[in-house]
């Protein structure tokens, strides 16, 4: 599930007191590791997705990352053109080291029939908490600087876009079976603003990706896109693509399903309600896609409050569904 190693596991709590702060978990090969597997070992997922966070690439990049309690990601704002003409060109990949040690640990120990996700941040998404310095409810700040300044913000893209590019293809070599690239924030977007800002940068770092690793599978999730989902699959060539809830599943069937596969998307709130309403919405989700080529999850996140026997019973009607 999306955000395996979440806050609703008590061994990832332990785990996370004993760490400190966020980074210093994810940066510990040994603890974000043991985090990743904890989810395999109790439910047997048929994935294991590492435990990192899409903004180490703007730490790697030299900006300032930390995360407040209770208030999410803080960075220093790049919300002027000269402030973006300070950001680095390439990436002090040595810091993220650690992130390709726990992917190795983890493949070392991890079943071989169970696969290994590794990841990024979409440029546009990691881009918005990059200009505004933090997350926002529509992600405004970030809107505004790429139609005033677009060529200073199609600067940050491009960074990032390039190191992302090497930060995923070192991922596989350290281990990952297959790459999801996260574009949480890309249904706040007009359609040309999103062919621009998140079409074309995952089709450049799909592209990159496979130049120097023929075949390489890769996921994407371009939450919201709602009708723009067809496009987006055409134009990115990604092997897969995450749906969010909201998504429309005749569309999703006959113009996306159709090419490739879907991945998705149960609401994390029907998991956290249980009951006959959880048993519905898993059902509603195998009688949509069940059919074609499914990895079953969940639309988005799991949230902290999530019930652990909610999880246990999404996991067995799902695995005693009988598709074609």
């Amino acid at each position: 599930m999306m955000r395996q190693a979440g806050r609703y596991l008590p061994e990832y709590r332990e785990v996370r007191a004993r760490a400190g702060g966020f980074l210093d978990l994810c940066f510990s090969p040994e603890l974000a590791a043991e985090v990743t597997l904890q989810p395999i070992r109790r439910f047997n997922f048929d994935a294991a997705i590492i435990f990192s966070d899409i903004l180490v690439i703007p730490y790697a990049l030299g900006r300032a990352v930390r995360f407040e309690a209770g208030e999410g990601p803080r960075l220093d704002p790049l919300d002027t053109p000269d402030k973006v003409a300070t950001l680095a060109a390439r990436a002090d990949f040595a810091k993220l080291e650690p992130v390709f040690e726990a992917l190795s640990r983890v493949r070392h120990v991890l079943d071989p029939g169970t696969a290994l996700i590794g990841f990024c941040g979409a440029p546009w998404t990691v881009a918005t908490y990059m200009v505004a310095g933090q997350g926002t409810p529509d992600q405004a700040p970030a809107r505004i600087m790429a139609y005033r300044h677009p060529e200073s913000f199609q600067a940050i893209i491009d960074a990032l876009v390039d190191n992302s590019i090497e930060y995923l293809v070192r991922q596989l070599k350290a281990g990952a079976d297959v790459l999801q690239i996260f574009d949480t924030w890309a249904g706040v977007l007009t359609p040309r603003e999103f062919a621009r800002w998140s079409v074309e940068p995952t089709r450049r770092i799909v592209a990159g990706v496979r130049k120097q690793v023929a075949g390489a599978k890769i996921i994407g999730f371009p939450r919201g896109a709602g009708a723009l989902l067809p496009g987006y699959v055409e134009a990115t060539g990604v092997d897969a693509v995450s749906i969010d809830w909201s998504a429309e599943p005749s569309l999703i069937r006959e113009r996306v399903q159709s090419k490739v596969a879907v991945q998705g998307n149960l609401d994390p709130l029907a998991l956290i309600a249980g009951g006959a309403a959880l048993e519905r919405a898993v059902d509603d989700v195998l009688a949509d896609y069940g059919h074609g080529r499914l990895i079953f999850n969940l639309g988005h996140g799991i949230l902290p409050e999530t019930p652990i026997a909610h999880v246990e019973r999404m996991i067995a009607r799902v695995r005693s569904f009988k598709g074609d």
